[in-house]
């Protein structure tokens, strides 16, 4: 059981680190096609640089080894850019499956990720002295 876990691990570990890194880009860049998807939502364009470097440094922060305490950070930070996506898009009326179905998909691979990390890359509970 411990393999088949190892193994969920890093295939959604890896298409999070993907997706993020490559959304991360295309926000620093600011694409086109990036653009087009934010812009709507009524949000600035600098907005795009902020998420698009905190992407990048997050999946850096998750793939690393170590620095646990930085990974919540970086879970937590995936989740709600994620879930704050998927809101943006619905409260703007914007119910179109381009908008929708990546950061969905995102939020399930940051779950699966966190969910079933090794031990390792986990939280030491500290015990009050």
């Amino acid at each position: 059981m411990e393999k088949r876990k190892l193994i969920v691990y890093w295939i959604a570990t890896a298409l999070m680190a993907v997706g993020m890194l490559g959304s991360g880009l295309a926000q620093i860049f600011q694409t086109k096609a990036m653009v087009d998807l934010v812009v709507p939502l009524g949000y600035p364009l600098y907005f795009l640089y902020i998420i698009g470097v905190w992407k990048i440094l997050g999946v850096a922060a998750i793939l690393i080894p170590r620095f646990t305490l930085v990974k919540e950070w970086a879970y937590a930070g995936f989740f709600f850019i994620m879930t704050g996506a998927i809101v943006s898009h619905l409260a703007s009326g914007d119910y179109a499956a381009k908008g929708i179905i990546g950061p969905f998909m995102q939020t399930v691979f940051i779950i699966l990720s966190w969910y079933f990390r090794p031990a390792n890359r986990t939280m030491v509970n500290i015990q009050a002295v």
